[in-house]
């Protein structure tokens, strides 16, 4: 397939495995490169910015394919000096770097002059136009299906897609409620020139959690999700267990953050992940996780979404379109 997106990023097909905190390691984002999607790696998966140069170096050992480096500022409760993970990105010579969080606005200039590609991740479209206007190549738009932060707004990808697309006029990312053909399909006949995909990614062989939590996922239908943090406007949609179900009572009651901070702590949700214990914390999952049914190699995943996504454009949406009457819109 070829879009603006893969001529622009160099890569094969326009998926993207877009950065997951702690998830975001070399070995996944290598694979999905390798796969012929941009994998990304997370910087602040690391804790120090000596452990993401020495992470970025064993990516680069992994794969001779693109793949990029995720940076999301201003949510991370302590003290990061994000121009010292700044200058490893550049020194390191990634070349494609994909923001969350804060506008990446005060680091624009430094990646331009290093001639690095910016995706940055909104929720609405404002922020999209802002985006555009700082200069960044490329804006994933995330749909209020998506598994973290969807925002305030609560729009989902079927309005905030096409919303974006013909607002912008750089390429634009559909992300949220995505997981198979069907939606890299759809979300090219909205506008967009590709996908982000992360809850599906997080679902495959070489995702580094724990293989309980994947195959919870793989049993989850689509209602299995709850949001939370909504009373102190940061939305977080996650995986509806009984930490979530308390998190939303005590919200209900009046509760400070305070109140949930030892229910959500890091701590928590790094046992989950790794000890296959989705009771333990907070787990951040998608509502796509109703459409997934197994967990294949990202080589595996990427060509089953291409050439689900071509058969659904080159067949069905094809003989649609021919079987219509003569002179009358196949919608008619």
């Amino acid at each position: 397939m070829k879009t603006r997106l893969t001529e622009l990023l160099g890569i094969e097909t326009p998926i993207v495995c877009g950065g997951m905190m702690r998830v975001g390691t070399a070995d996944l984002a290598a694979a999905a490169s390798n796969a012929g999607a941009l994998g990304v790696m997370t910087a602040l998966t690391q804790p120090t910015p000596e452990g993401l140069e020495a992470e970025i170096a064993r990516c680069r050992s992994l794969t001779n394919n693109p793949f990029g480096v995720n940076l999301t500022v201003g949510v991370v409760a302590s003290e990061i000096d994000y121009d010292e993970y700044v200058d490893v990105i550049i020194k390191s010579g990634v070349k494609i770097v994909e923001t969350a969080g804060r506008s990446p606005e005060p680091f624009m200039d430094r990646f331009k002059e290093a001639g690095i590609k910016v995706i940055h991740k909104c929720v609405a479209v404002r922020h999209a136009l802002k985006a555009e206007r700082i200069g960044v190549d490329v804006v994933s738009i995330d749909g209020f299906e998506c598994a973290g932060h969807p925002g305030e707004q609560d729009v989902g990808g079927l309005v905030l897609f096409p919303a974006a697309t013909q607002a912008l006029k750089i390429p634009v990312l559909a992300s949220g409620g995505i997981a198979d053909g069907r939606g890299l399909a759809a979300a090219l006949a909205l506008g967009c020139e590709g996908i982000n995909m992360g809850t599906r990614f997080l679902v495959t062989k070489e995702a580094p959690i724990h293989e309980g939590i994947k195959q919870k996922v793989v049993e989850m239908d689509e209602n299995q999700t709850r949001l939370i943090f909504r009373s102190y406007k940061n939305t977080a949609r996650v995986y509806r267990n009984g930490i979530a179900d308390e998190v939303a009572a005590i919200e209900a009651a009046g509760g400070d953050f305070g109140q949930v901070h030892h229910l959500v702590s890091g701590a928590n949700q790094e046992k989950a992940w790794s000890t296959g214990d989705v009771e333990a914390g907070m787990v951040t999952v998608g509502m796509c996780g109703g459409l997934i049914n197994d967990i294949p190699s990202c080589d595996e995943l990427v060509k089953n979404i291409v050439s689900d996504a071509e058969r659904i454009i080159s067949d069905r949406l094809a003989s649609i379109v021919a079987d219509a009457p003569s002179g009358q819109s196949s919608a008619a």
